[in-house]
């Protein structure tokens, strides 16, 4: 049996290490991978900027060399250019390759609205380890003063960390109304006061019409609609959309996303059952709201990119889908969310009710103590919906304890009743998750 896998990242590498794993000599796994690169961490590109890391190969999780030697047949720079369902062949243009079971993991591309000047050198993607590379050559090189990051998203957020660490002076632009989009706007707005307290210049509800250049062409400043903004180097935290162009060029019919729709075993729908996604290139079952969505994560990736292999290896098994659980962190507060949020959750119909309190990651006598602002949102009859936290040191991985109560059908009596840890340096007596809960419980009654 012969596998080809496009794509040798973290959904790609995941599911083509399992079946090799599982069939051993049975198979044949060909993965096709455009980039010189392989399984690495994107989300780890921020903090290389940053110089919070060793450097690239301290975010490669397994080299094409480890993948060789473990039994895949790997190609980088290589593209596949072309799919033959009827035939069952892959071509790169020079090369054709057939399969009995292909894996599309094509991943995402970043969104680059037609935005004139927006190919100006200057402008850094934060995408792939070459995005890492290029920034890293020009911050060198150029010894810029001013940075302008346009979007506040995640990507955004941590390239303001970026460039604060190097000692830029630092602009955030987005449309939105507060940053983090991702967040309620109560919720955005603390992150908000934090940037600005670390010395960001932000400025909302600011679209961005053009980029401007100097005499040798580069980069030199953002006209937006609240006039211009000189810059020296800009970052692009737009979001991704997936690609996909390979598949519908195949005869995939996208789902309402506008990614690859699959079943639970990351089979895609509409084709011959030879064919499966994962990853970034596809939507995903949100177990919230018993929808697909869109959320390209490598948590995800990982976990679909394993399932998927082990169908195709013969052991059957199902995605469970996701609650939506996302984490991040500006210097030294940290961001979270899960679930649904406020207006998505009036969006789909449901009777909504929040709690949003303030306390504290410690006992409040500890010096490390460190304040943090938990917000749950839930429906009468005691179903939980979403949370979100913004606080300090330790306060971003207690949104696991939501995710799992998500994840488990838990209500918010449940969470009261749940035995969490208590230590004074490390939690108060009643932890900030099941303090918001109580008061939450209270308004849905």
């Amino acid at each position: 049996m012969r596998v080809v896998v496009i794509g040798g990242d973290a959904a790609g590498g995941s599911a083509a290490s399992t079946i090799k794993r599982q069939l051993k000599d049975a198979v044949e796994v060909v993965v096709l991978e455009q980039q010189p690169w392989t399984s690495y961490s994107a989300c780890g590109i921020p903090y290389w900027i940053a110089g919070q890391t060793d450097g690239l190969d301290a975010l490669i999780a397994r080299t094409p060399e480890q993948h060789r030697a473990n039994g895949l047949d790997l190609h980088t720079n290589v593209a596949a250019t072309a799919i033959d369902p009827q035939r069952r062949t892959v071509s790169t243009g020079e090369h054709e390759y057939s399969y009995d079971h292909l894996v599309l993991a094509t991943g995402a591309t970043p969104v680059r609205p037609p935005i004139p000047g927006l190919d100006l050198p200057g402008i850094h993607n934060i995408h792939t380890l070459q995005d890492g590379l290029d920034s890293i050559a020009d911050l060198a090189d150029q010894r810029p003063v001013r940075a302008l990051v346009v979007g506040g998203g995640y990507v955004g957020i941590e390239m303001a960390e970026a460039c604060l660490d190097r000692g830029l002076n630092t602009t955030l632009i987005d449309m939105a109304e507060e940053p983090m989009t991702s967040l309620d706007p109560d919720m955005g707005r603390l992150v908000h006061e934090v940037l600005v307290k670390a010395g960001v210049e932000v400025r909302m509800r600011t679209p961005l019409e053009e980029f401007l250049a100097d005499g040798d062409g580069r980069v030199t400043a953002a006209r937006t609609g609240g006039g211009e903004i000189p810059t020296d180097v800009v970052f692009l935290g737009m979001g991704v959309r997936p690609r996909t162009e390979l598949a519908l060029a195949a005869g995939v019919t996208p789902g309402h996303t506008g990614a690859i729709e699959t079943d639970l075993h990351q089979r895609v729908l509409g084709l011959d059952g030879h064919v499966w996604a994962a990853g970034d290139c596809v939507q995903t079952y949100d177990r919230v709201s018993s929808t697909q969505r869109y959320l390209p994560l490598g948590t995800h990736a990982n976990k679909q990119g394993r399932i998927l292999g082990m169908n195709i290896a013969g052991t059957a098994a199902r995605f469970a889908g996701v609650v939506g659980t996302a984490i991040t962190k500006f210097m030294d507060t940290e961001i979270a969310r899960t679930g649904l949020g406020e207006h998505e959750a009036t969006e789909l119909g449901h009777d909504v009710r929040t709690a949003t309190i303030t306390a504290t990651t410690a006992s409040g006598y500890m010096p490390q103590a460190s304040p943090i602002t938990v917000k749950l949102i839930g429906e009468p009859g005691g179903r939980l919906l979403g949370g979100q936290i913004v606080g300090g040191p330790g306060s971003g991985k207690r949104i696991d304890v939501i995710a799992t109560a998500l994840f488990a059908g838990l209500s918010v009596p449940d969470i009261l009743g749940l035995d969490l840890a208590y230590v004074p340096p490390l939690s108060p007596v009643w932890d900030p998750v099941q303090a918001a809960a109580r008061v939450l419980l209270g308004r849905l009654r």
